[in-house]
């Protein structure tokens, strides 16, 4: 979910507010991987599973990450990244005959063979949208084929949803931009009336007049700065809300734009769905934010114990680099191609930080995660962050569909937070007792980002790579457990908060039991989960 540069600041300031007057505490920046007894904070034990651990040996596991692009040059993950063994580099052969040429670390579904890659592409609801008005705008339900019916219903439900999305992103962006232009005339007003080349809540509180307007301007100034941040002049506001409202027109143009074609850049056939070798083999896409899949690939594995930045979950595993999610939704075509690279070569663990409202093209999705089932795949995958029960509404991809449902190799992941019992789960966070399977860290994760930094983040995003990163832990250490193993590993060794109430997602006094709010009830802990299999396997020697 994109947040804009002022919204974001004002989140900080607030939180740095509550910090100060100690109503908030700052968990410790490797939080997620620590002990909820030892170390007071609602991590998932990895330390102390590592101390259970020592001594054995461990081999490798393939990890892939379905993302937007993964900085693979950064200083905590270059030597977790996976290379293609039957692949020779940059040759322009396909080497290992799997249908991608030069595929060294993985492989990008949304660039262009001339190394353009996509960075915005639009939502699904405005594909969707633009599909089905050439088929049925301006009919109604009595002029439809009863073939067409339950589309004709679906089309309509689209309609209303995109025409209020696109009208709303119209709304706040001329309520931003008249913002903006307020901003801008006492800004112009107030370094002339005061002689100075900036103005700051000091700059107007020097100021003393008469005039009706002059005053309330100084008081609507000094009400948008103190909000904002005390320190920021108002040419330093400007700047921040022209980045917002470019960011607002460029949700116009590509989320919402009908116009815009994002798979021009990568000149596939989008109607054919089963088609190999387009995109490129930058998994870093260049040229594009890969924030968040360098961040997710770091949870995971980030480099354990070499004193920089931070450690990843898994102590030896390699991240096999899938990019195929955009700004803005990623095409079922992508994520199940995505789905069957990692699966034929190696991945044994897939991690899938994204969804979306609508899945037009379901049922070829479900094929691949058919596929991966049978082949003993374990796909992680995040609920979502809009505070909602997807027991009643949808997060796609999920194991909701097809003839089964309920997948053995599949988990969906909900956000627990560090703090206190009340703050047990993220605000944000999606949840539902029949679809979301266990919860496991997702606030303020501290990991790597694009150009050798480190920063925060939150969101089941983050939730779901911890989940990976001690499934691949597990199977690191005991390599004979299959995906089904696993998971029910995972599922019944989950730290269990029974009778605990939280607030419940999406709500600000609503209280629910934590227990509730997914299968398992609890939140993922990896010293239990190594005590299980270790167990397990005991219990197969004798």
């Amino acid at each position: 979910m994109k947040k804009y540069t002022i919204w974001a600041i004002l989140l900080l300031v607030s939180l740095q507010g509550f910090a100060q007057q100690g109503l908030l505490q700052t968990p410790p920046k490797n939080w997620f991987n620590l002990d909820p007894v030892e170390n007071k904070v609602n991590g998932v034990s990895t330390e102390k599973a590592y101390e259970l651990l020592k001594g054995k040996t461990s081999k490798k596991v393939i990890v892939a990450v379905i993302d937007s692009g993964i900085d693979i040059e950064h200083e905590d993950l270059k030597d977790v990244i996976w290379t293609n063994p039957g692949e020779i580099p940059n040759n322009g052969i396909d080497d290992d005959n799997n249908g991608y040429i030069d595929d060294v670390h993985g492989w990008n579904f949304i660039g262009g063979k001339d190394g353009r890659n996509v960075g915005k592409d639009s939502y699904e609801v405005t594909r969707y949208y633009k599909a089905l008005s050439k088929k049925y705008e301006g009919k109604e339900l009595k002029d439809i084929d009863k073939n067409d019916k339950e589309e004709f219903i679906t089309w309509q439900k689209v309609k209303g949803e995109f025409e209020e999305a696109y009208g709303k992103a119209q709304m706040e962006f001329e309520q931003y931009g008249s913002l903006a232009r307020q901003i801008e005339r006492f800004n112009k007003l107030f370094e002339a009336y005061m002689d100075v080349e900036e103005v700051t809540v000091a700059t107007l509180s020097e100021i003393d007049s008469p005039d009706a307007v002059i005053d309330l301007g100084k008081n609507y100034m000094t009400q948008i700065l103190q909000s904002i941040d005390g320190e920021l002049s108002l040419d330093s506001v400007l700047v921040l809300i022209n980045m917002d409202l470019a960011e607002m027109e460029a949700s116009a143009k590509y989320s919402y734009g009908l116009e815009y074609d994002a798979r021009e850049i990568v000149g596939d056939d989008p109607n054919n769905l089963a088609e190999k070798g387009y995109g490129n083999n930058d998994v870093s896409g260049k040229g594009t934010d890969n924030f968040h899949g360098t961040h997710v690939a770091g949870i995971i594995a980030a480099s354990r114990g070499n004193g920089i930045g931070t450690d990843g979950v898994a102590n030896n595993v390699s991240i096999m680099a899938l990019r195929a999610v955009p700004d803005g939704d990623e095409r079922d075509k992508d994520v199940a191609n995505a789905i069957r690279y990692a699966v034929d070569n190696g991945a044994k663990i897939i991690n899938m930080s994204f969804g979306k409202a609508y899945s037009p093209n379901l049922q070829y999705v479900y094929d691949a995660i058919e596929y991966a089932n049978l082949n003993g795949v374990l796909l992680v995958h995040a609920a979502g962050n809009s505070g909602e029960d997807i027991d009643e509404s949808n997060n796609y991809p999920n194991d909701k569909f097809g003839k089964k449902g309920d997948w053995a190799n599949w988990i969906e992941v909900g956000a627990s937070s560090w703090g206190a019992e009340d703050e047990y789960v993220g605000s944000f966070s999606n949840y539902g007792d029949k679809t979301v399977d266990l919860f496991a860290p997702g606030v303020a994760i501290y990991s790597t980002a694009p150009g050798n930094i480190y920063q925060d983040a939150q969101g089941t995003s983050m939730a779901s790579p911890v989940t990976a990163g001690v499934a691949a832990m597990l199977l690191s250490y005991f390599p004979d457990l299959n995906a089904e193993q696993l998971k029910d590993i995972l599922m019944k060794s989950v730290r269990k908060l029974d009778g605990i109430k939280v607030t419940k997602p999406g709500t600000f006094d609503q209280e629910v039991n934590f227990s509730k709010l997914s299968k398992s009830g609890g939140i993922i802990n990896a010293y239990e989960a190594v005590k299980m299999a270790e167990s397990m396997t005991l219990g197969k020697k004798r």
